[in-house]
């Protein structure tokens, strides 16, 4: 039984929603404290203390199968909201209440549910079957309703298997009462690598991924047993393998070929290998996808912002991907950076950022005259997305076009500074969790602390928290591959003056330190936004004892 059909088994007994889990947490072994309800009187008391403009937004998402056009005469059976990938952004001010009646009207037996990517919200309103919800079974509603009270740039999506490499995502963008910024209009960009209903299912790409690469046949050229014997301590950096140079055509070949296969069936249909990265310390993805998206179109049928020669637009770029890091550029211009995750930063200009599934950056251009790429690099994976920007006459560039900004300066969120009026107090750490990233290729064994997390046991692999605490988190990544680590629920900050932040990339064999103050009672998950490696288990659950 695969985990989508495993997990909703689960779901399906644990009755009204929540309740099962709400005990458990409630009732914890005798040998560990008792956790929070995600609904239990200090989430209420905390939700009344946000400042609220008494507006409320109310509005209908409904989940349901649907063929994509993504351009260029591409399609692709997928799931969607109002069959549109990504949905209709939702937009909000600082304070305003949002009520969003989810609709599932998916297949058969599938649940779902709606993560706020990036929200502190309330625990309960998280949208993490069976943590914090029972999953919305199909056929059923649920409501959201919960205070966005930090402006920013958000998105949601699915937190139940891998749908979150479905078309199940749309961007909500919360507004400043007080923006500081001027400019003169805004762009919101999704980026999103795409393989449901072209080259299968996403589903049926982990199903294949979780196997790992140990024992595999490449067609019996030796390749196996050097895979095999080095991805255990190397990932799956398959650039030179038992003395043999694989970057070129023949790597190539393996990583573009979707009918290699192992000696025992296995198909290569969805596994990555080959891509490496210098900005992503090596080994760049797992995942083959046969397009990379911007705003749901393909570079050949390209988006299109129009504006004018001279103003000042706000970029709001979303990674919305499930195991792709994107460097962007936009020909011929400079980028400001402004925000990341929502939360200011100390303005920095830069010809190209890099972007992990689930960050968000808000970026100031300038806008030249004529018309200009931008570009979406598949970092490490020699593909790109692509969408433009025309301000005047001038020919589309084409596709495959590479601007000379990708090559120039690029900033990451290691080399970025907090703004003050959001920086964090400085404050000795209450308490300290170390979070080892382990696991490999190999095996595919992705794990926090050497423990895979499994969502039958929604408590276990816990890191306990009490509210006030500051507490710090210590990410050690003994992998040879990159993790962006998302904290639902909260915002962390690097280091002492480095972004605020709720998704960070953590390099291989690198140590990246982030500090949070406890004041969001409830439990939340810590996870790879990876979606492949957080469901083959490198989760953790972040409880606030009772």
């Amino acid at each position: 039984m695969n985990s989508i059909n495993r997990r909703s088994v689960l779901l399906a007994g644990l009755g009204a929603a929540g309740s099962g889990l709400l005990a458990a947490c409630s009732n914890d072994p005798s040998d560990s404290p008792a956790l929070l309800s995600p609904s239990g009187s200090q989430v209420a008391r905390t939700e009344k203390k946000r400042t609220s403009t008494g507006r409320v937004h109310r509005l209908s998402l409904t989940a349901a199968p649907t063929t994509l056009d993504l351009g260029g005469g591409i399609t692709a059976k997928s799931w969607a909201f109002s069959g549109q990938a990504p949905g209709k952004e939702i937009r909000i001010s600082a304070g305003d209440t949002l009520a969003a009646e989810l609709s599932n009207q998916l297949p058969g037996q599938t649940t779902t549910s709606l993560h706020w990517h990036g929200i502190a919200l309330r625990s309960d309103m998280d949208g993490v079957p069976p943590l914090t919800q029972t999953g919305v079974r199909a056929g059923s509603t649920f409501t959201y309703r919960f205070i966005a009270d930090a402006p920013g740039t958000y998105f949601f999506h699915p937190h139940v298997g891998v749908q979150l490499d479905r078309g199940l995502y749309a961007p909500l963008i919360v507004e400043d009462p007080r923006e500081p910024l001027a400019y003169d209009d805004e762009w919101v960009v999704v980026l999103d690598d795409w393989l449901d209903g072209v080259t299968g299912t996403p589903e049926e790409a982990f199903a294949e991924v979780r196997q790992g690469m140990g024992g595999m046949d490449m067609g019996g050229s030796g390749v196996a047993s050097a895979a095999s014997g080095s991805a255990g301590s190397s990932g799956h950096d398959m650039g030179h393998i038992g003395g043999m140079d694989m970057s070129g055509s023949g790597m190539d070949a393996m990583t573009a070929s979707p009918s290699a296969s192992s000696g025992d069936g296995m198909s290569m249909k969805f596994m990555l290998m080959g891509a490496t990265s210098e900005l992503l310390g090596g080994d760049a993805g797992d995942v083959k996808y046969p397009y990379h998206l911007v705003n749901g179109q393909v570079p050949t049928a390209p988006a299109v912002y129009t504006g004018r020669p001279g103003k000042r637009v706000r970029l709001r770029i979303i990674n919305a991907g499930g195991d792709t890091a994107y460097r962007v550029a936009l020909g011929g211009h400079k980028l400001t950076i402004t925000h990341t995750d929502g939360f200011p930063v100390e303005h920095q200009q830069v010809d190209a950022l890099l972007i992990g599934m689930g960050e968000r950056y808000d970026v100031l251009v300038t806008l030249a005259d004529g018309v200009f790429p931008l570009v979406a690099l598949a970092e490490g994976k020699n593909t790109s997305g692509m969408a433009l920007v025309r301000t005047g006459s001038g020919s589309a560039p084409k596709p495959t076009v590479r601007p000379a900004e990708l090559d120039g300066r690029i900033v990451t969120a290691s080399r970025l500074r907090t703004s003050d009026d959001v920086r964090l107090d400085e404050k000795k750490a209450d308490r300290v969790h170390r979070i080892e990233l382990t696991g490999s290729m190999a095996k595919y064994d992705w794990a926090i602390n050497g423990r895979r997390y499994d969502m039958a046991d929604p408590t276990a692999n816990r890191l306990l928290v009490e509210e006030g605490q500051r507490v710090r988190l210590d990410f050690v990544n003994t992998s040879d591959m990159w993790h962006p680590m998302h904290l639902h629920g909260h915002t962390y900050q690097l280091g002492s003056t480095g972004p605020r932040k709720d998704t960070t990339i953590v390099l291989p064999k690198q140590k990246v330190s982030v500090v949070f103050d406890a004041d969001n009672p409830g439990q939340w998950m810590l996870h790879c936004h990876n979606a492949y490696h957080g469901e083959a288990g490198m989760m953790a659950l972040v409880a606030y004892g009772a």
